[in-house]
């Protein structure tokens, strides 16, 4: 590995005139295709009754250590709505992170266009989500909380967390790589196994961050509506009781 290559966008294989065919596109596919098949391979064997495969053993587990962690960030809101994006994100960044230990595989993650499009997304899912629960008017109102003077700065802040969602597995991924590949040509027998195994405990760790954060903006922009329905509830249920 040369230090100049400090991202998997510059591993390119194929070149089409303007269009370079490189090692984020090519894994990236790869990945959604593995986890496509996967799921597929899974979902066909479903079963409730009986004895059940390990495949489906572990995809519950999986499943339901989401949800629970989702209705935990969330304030105790139903995790349903919001599996399938976060559930897909943090899949995604841990089975990238994971192949890492692969050789000749360049993890995604370790491309700043890679963890930018995926900040992207959390982005727009927030505004989706907050519109969905709150409604257009009732969602931008919240940029004017606590007061009118503060909309410049809440917009920065929705800006800036999503940068920051970029930069921070960015630059975590592609530390671990780098740090790899440089005791990879000073010590080649020893010291890049310990790295791998650091790098793969990273990598789990930074999956599940990524998709904590991601559920903690979106939780922010739907807790609101939760939480007044949720008086409003209590207070018809009060108001039927002294009925």
């Amino acid at each position: 590995m040369q230090l100049q290559d400090i991202s998997p966008d510059q591993v390119v294989y194929y070149t089409i005139g303007p269009f370079h065919l490189n090692a984020t596109i090519v894994f990236t596919w790869g990945i959604m295709a593995l986890l496509v098949i996967v799921s597929l391979i899974v979902t066909s064997r479903l079963t409730t009754g009986g004895k059940m495969g390990r495949l489906q053993n572990l995809l519950e587990i999986i499943v339901k250590g989401m949800r629970d962690q989702i209705r935990e960030v969330s304030g105790g809101q139903e995790p349903g709505i919001y599996l399938p994006f976060i559930g897909t994100l943090f899949l995604f960044i841990l089975v990238s992170n994971i192949l890492a230990v692969v050789p000749g595989f360049e993890p995604p993650t370790a491309s700043l266009s890679t963890t930018a499009a995926l900040a992207i997304c959390v982005f727009l899912s927030v505004f989706i989500y907050g519109i969905a629960k709150q409604g257009l008017l009732g969602y931008f109102v919240h940029y004017l909380k606590p007061t009118p003077i503060m909309l410049p700065f809440n917009v920065i802040g929705e800006f800036s967390r999503t940068l920051a969602l970029a930069v921070r597995l960015f630059g975590n991924m592609m530390s671990g790589v780098k740090i790899a590949g440089i005791l990879m040509a000073v010590v080649p027998l020893i010291f890049p196994v310990v790295m791998q195994v650091l790098g793969l405990l990273t990598g789990v760790i930074q999956a599940y961050i990524f998709a904590v954060l991601a559920m903690v903006y979106i939780a922010s922009a739907t807790r609101t509506h939760a939480e007044a329905q949720q008086k409003a509830d209590a207070h018809e249920q009060g108001e039927s009781d002294n009925g």
